[in-house]
């Protein structure tokens, strides 16, 4: 690298972390998310549904006569089957979304069965995968359907007693479809937070203090002068998002309330996060690229600030679609769209359906952007009419 970048890399970074308040500025948001969202928890619900043109399918085991006609009232499709263990593992694939099974000889046991004999009423078995919304709005159904059948019926009969060991999902499955729909939307947030808290200050403040003069008349090119500066903001950035992400990733099991219990981050593997840190800081660049051209044209911070609300817009909306289409896209086109490629890649690497391939064509695509970020600014840099506009 070249001298003159590491000299402004050191220039932006010795400003930064001299001033407290800076440093303050981008690791407080990290406390505030983390105490925002644990009080969150407790009203915080979930509001994922199932499409409307979709139809679950049941399968069930000793599927009674008095259980023909009631079930299809549902609309689902309802299959027959004996062989529970396929059908369980089915489940856990999400390739099913419940198993359904009923004692042998249902409508007999239910009819002899008396509530006052003190034994234990015939058990009908629900079988779901809290990890598929769809999965478990059947559940949630049919559950509702027995019930209401059972209480007109003195309640001779239980459904799922003891409620252990009825909930098919993995570990792995409850906390990956958690953070899949929740994280990519977050992280672009922060990491938008990160850039805009930083980047408008390096050079539309220093055009408003008129410092960008002095910079200019250096020996050092302005190609490094740009690229110093973003390498700069994109590492100040990235531990500003870094501290926010921190603090949402341990306040999620309060966030999230029970739908969370017992969840961790230990699901993930080193090779999970490597990729996601090379995902973000490849975004950041091009975060703080975008941001940094924007307040080259504005004459004051606050101008740039407003410059820069388009780029917020479209990072929350590209987070957005994180938490649609059921995981990362496995098309490689869609890792060639710059800031769409990086939320697919979160959203891979959080849902265990990560490409790889995909994640090295976001970093590569994000370089170029990069780059040529880099080179329009350095020319800006050359225009006397846009750094000197009053």
């Amino acid at each position: 690298m070249r001298n003159g970048i590491i000299t402004i890399m050191r220039k932006e970074l010795a400003r930064f972390f001299g001033d407290k308040r800076l440093v303050v500025s981008i690791l407080l948001p990290g406390v505030l998310v983390y105490v925002m969202y644990s009080f969150m928890g407790s009203a915080m619900g979930s509001n994922f549904g199932v499409d409307e043109d979709y139809t679950p399918t049941v399968q069930a085991v000793n599927l009674p006569a008095s259980m023909e006609a009631l079930l299809p009232q549902t609309g689902f499709s309802i299959v027959t089957g004996t062989d529970v263990t396929a059908a369980k593992e089915s489940v856990t694939a999400q390739d099913l979304d419940l198993l359904l099974v009923f004692p042998d000889g249902f409508d007999q046991t239910v009819a002899a069965y008396q509530t006052s004999s003190g034994t234990a009423a015939p058990n009908v078995e629900l079988y779901y995968n809290s990890a598929s919304t769809n999965s478990t709005y059947t559940y949630q159904t049919i559950t509702a359907l027995l019930d209401a059948y059972e209480a007109s019926m003195v309640n001779k009969f239980d459904v799922n007693a003891g409620n252990e060991g009825y909930d098919l999902a993995t570990r792995e499955d409850s906390m990956g479809s958690l953070f899949a729909m929740l994280m990519p939307m977050l992280l672009m947030t922060f990491l938008y937070s990160g850039c805009a808290a930083v980047a408008p200050e390096s050079i539309a403040g220093e055009k408003e203090r008129g410092t960008i003069a002095t910079m200019l008349i250096t020996p050092i090119r302005r190609g490094d002068i740009a690229l110093g500066k973003i390498l700069a903001l994109g590492i100040i950035s990235t531990i500003s998002a870094a501290a926010s992400a921190i603090g949402t990733i341990l306040a999620m099991p309060k966030l999230m309330g029970a739908a969370a219990e017992g969840m961790s981050t230990d699901i993930y593997g080193v090779t999970d996060y490597l990729l996601l840190a090379a995902v973000i800081f490849s975004t950041v660049l091009v975060l703080v690229t975008l941001i940094s051209i924007l307040s080259a044209f504005a004459k004051t911070i606050k101008e740039a600030q407003t410059y820069a609300m388009p780029v917020m817009l479209l990072s929350m909306g590209l987070g957005l679609s994180g938490m649609f289409g059921g995981g990362a896209s496995q098309d490689l086109w869609a890792y060639c769209i710059p800031l769409y490629n990086s939320v697919q890649c979160m959203t891979g690497v959080f849902s265990f359906s990560i490409l790889p391939m995909g994640v090295a064509l976001t970093v590569a695509v994000n370089a170029v952007v990069t780059l040529l970020g880099v080179f329009v600014l350095a020319k800006m840099f050359n225009s006397e009419k846009i750094i000197f506009a009053r």
